[in-house]
């Protein structure tokens, strides 16, 4: 009588992959806190001026990203903790089927997002608008500086 034999997972290699992920956790915890740093000085008041409704999007793309981190780390540290390959495969498994489904929302979410920022800019009036030319250092069709505004376009 042949038994299905169980492979389990050694507990000093489950305790070795736990601290690993804690590691990449405090590593993760550290940039982020960077990312903030760096987003707090980009988020100036001076740039909603420029394109008013992008410090939301912004944010919440800041927010699922920390969220997508958070869940992977999770997984990591469940998978570290399996005890057997099928305990494994069921939680890569339901990783994977809520992710696409969060994904999904994600996606939706942003998109709806990124619509209403743009309604946003473009009821600013234009010279409120970020440029993408330094003032001052315009040039006219011909290539040479014109040392003010550049002509508005008619639409």
């Amino acid at each position: 009588m042949v038994q299905s034999q169980r492979f389990e997972i050694p507990q000093e290699l489950r305790q070795l992959a736990e601290e690993n992920v804690e590691r990449a956790r405090q590593l993760y915890l550290r940039f982020m806190e960077n990312v903030e740093q760096a987003m707090a000085v980009w988020s100036a008041p001076a740039s909603d001026m420029i394109a008013p409704g992008f410090g939301e999007v912004r944010e919440r793309a800041a927010e699922l990203a920390k969220q997508n981190a958070e869940a992977a780390f999770k997984l990591a540290t469940d998978v570290a903790n399996a005890k057997d390959l099928q305990e494994l495969l069921t939680l890569q498994s339901h990783y994977v089927q809520s992710q696409m489904r969060w994904y999904a929302n994600q996606t939706e979410e942003f998109g709806q997002l990124m619509a209403t920022a743009f309604r946003h800019m473009q009821s600013v009036p234009e010279e409120h608008r970020s440029r993408s030319v330094p003032p001052g250092s315009e040039t006219n069709s011909g290539g040479q500086a014109t040392g003010g505004s550049a002509p508005k376009r008619s639409n």
